[in-house]
């Protein structure tokens, strides 16, 4: 008996991998770096509106048609809420109170919790056993992480951890509104309406939060918000769909396993954040959480049992 399993990963898909783990690990780093001058909302207004130029470019240098449908561009209003807004607003708001680091392991719960997510709203994804047991593993990362105070009080520390578990499980409900919505639409163009979108939620927004944006920044936040943009979003998206093409979705998520790590480096190297004992014992069970959830692990030892017999 044989199960069908996702393409095997490439040299070339596995260099895709680390780059775009590398861009997005990075970005809670430059995350830090902006916050020093610049209000959250504010950062995200940076991060989606200056991508918005470059994937223009990308999609008039491929003859890539713009949608027509109203339909369509109202599913990028929603789609650059779910996916960008709220939860680079929620992720930035938290690094003032929590380490890069952390915010990216909690981060990791999209792809457990989205597995559920997409069981509950999309008939073809049934909710199975295997996405449910993830499921739990990641609470259990989550309970390891935010500890037993989080029952005692919620102090601003804690909140913000909450924060970053609201802004998973809106990714979780953007890629099943992708699925459902978006799935005609070449993905370039799908990423850049979603940005286009998300633009136009978060101009009033950080205009009317934070203020109009100030441009009397220094060097260094200005190359942390010029790179959040060109590479955390327009060249990571665009690295995401390559991927998804070469190697599939289930290996797609790899990338939650290999960002923490790269955030936590960087953040112990030029931000001297440090990190506990239950940050890693949290990501482990996370981690544990998404291989039980894609399931490869468990349909290769099945074949190899029912091989034997």
């Amino acid at each position: 008996m044989t199960r069908p399993v996702s393409p095997p990963i490439t040299a070339a898909a596995a260099v895709l991998l680390l780059m775009l783990s590398t861009v997005w690990g990075a970005s809670f780093f430059l995350a830090e770096v902006a916050l020093t001058e610049v209000p959250p909302l504010t950062i995200t207004l940076h991060r989606v509106a200056w991508a918005v130029p470059i994937l223009i470019w990308v999609v008039w240098r491929q003859g890539i048609a713009w949608p027509r449908s109203v339909t369509i561009w109202g599913a990028y209003l929603v789609m650059g809420a779910l996916n960008n807004a709220i939860p680079f607003s929620l992720v930035f708001w938290s690094q003032k109170y929590i380490e890069s680091g952390l915010a990216s392991i909690l981060t990791g719960t999209t792809a457990v919790f989205g597995g559920v997510v997409a069981g509950l709203l999309l008939r073809d994804e049934p909710l199975t056993l295997a996405r449910i047991v993830g499921a739990l593993l990641g609470l259990a990362g989550v309970a390891a992480i935010m500890g037993a105070d989080l029952l005692a009080g919620l102090d601003p520390r804690n909140i913000a951890q909450l924060a970053v578990l609201l802004a998973a499980l809106c990714y979780a409900l953007a890629s099943v509104w992708a699925k459902v919505r978006l799935s005609g639409p070449p993905p370039q163009m799908n990423a850049l309406g979603m940005l286009m979108g998300s633009t136009f939620w978060m101009t009033p927004a950080a205009f009317i939060v934070d203020g109009p944006p100030s441009l009397d920044l220094s060097v260094q936040v200005w190359v942390a918000l010029l790179g959040l943009a060109s590479f955390g979003t327009a060249f990571a998206y665009l690295l995401y769909y390559r991927i998804l093409i070469r190697a599939g979705a289930a290996n797609l998520m790899l990338v939650t396993l290999l960002v923490p790590p790269i955030a936590v480096a960087l953040g112990a190297a030029f931000l001297e954040e440090t990190l506990g004992c239950e940050a890693w014992i949290g990501f482990a069970l996370i981690a544990l959480g998404l291989v039980v959830t894609d399931g490869r692990l468990w349909s290769t030892w099945a074949d190899r049992q029912d091989g034997r017999r």
